[in-house]
This record gives C-alpha cells, structure tokens and sequence, in this order.
C-alpha cells in the first residue's frame, strides 16, 4: 500500500510563513510528478503548484512569488513553504503524487488526506 503523510497545517495570521511536508511511503517503484492542491468551502480543487523527478516547478498565479515548492527524491517528500499568506490562503491542502508501482506499469495519481491551513488574524 501506497501512503501520503502531510504535516505543516496550522493557524497563522496574515503575512505569516508555513511549511507543509509530504513523505510517500510503501512500495514504490517511481515517482514522476508530485504537487499542492487546495479546496476552500465551496470551491472547487485547485492546483497550487507541481514539481517534476527533475525538479522543474509550476506554479497557480495566486501564489507565484510568495510559495515554493522543493522535493527530496531519496526522501519521497514534497514541500510547500508559504510565505506572505493572505486569507485567501485558506482552505485544506492536499499533497498528491502521480507514481508507479512496478515497472512497465501505469502510473497513477494518489492522495494525501489533506491539512487545514487557516490565515486569519
């Protein structure tokens, strides 16, 4: 079995700075493209920002300059650091790896079970 860990999520007022982390454990043969997302209460989920194996990022418009998003390959793990958050930050983020199992196998997108993060003074 395949399992997304997020941590990171938290209250912080506006202006703060967090870091979400995402480790993929279980028998994994290779991760391609790992992300954020987010779902605020009435929205739709939408992607913050992707990373390839080989490090190349994007990012949604609402967030370019003040998120960024690193991976470490040894680690199976993804992070979000946000800075200058705002209150339209605020929703539940999910982390989400598209990763194969063995080889010569499709590669499918998998969850995390999402992590409250709250901008409010």
């Amino acid at each position: 079995q395949v399992h997304l860990v997020e941590s990171g999520g938290g209250l912080v007022q506006p202006g703060g700075s967090l870091r979400l982390s995402c480790a993929v454990s279980g028998s994994i043969f290779s991760i391609n493209v790992m992300g954020w997302y987010r779902q605020a209460p009435g929205k739709q989920r939408e992607l913050v920002a992707g990373i390839t194996s080989g490090g190349g990022a994007n990012y949604a418009d609402s967030v370019k300059g003040r998120f960024t998003i690193s991976r470490d390959n040894a680690k199976n793990t993804v992070y979000l650091q946000m800075n200058s958050l705002k209150s339209e930050d605020t929703a539940v983020y999910y982390c989400n790896a598209h990763l194969g199992l063995r080889p010569n196998m499709a590669f499918y997108d998998y969850w995390g079970q999402g992590t409250q993060v709250t901008v409010s003074s």
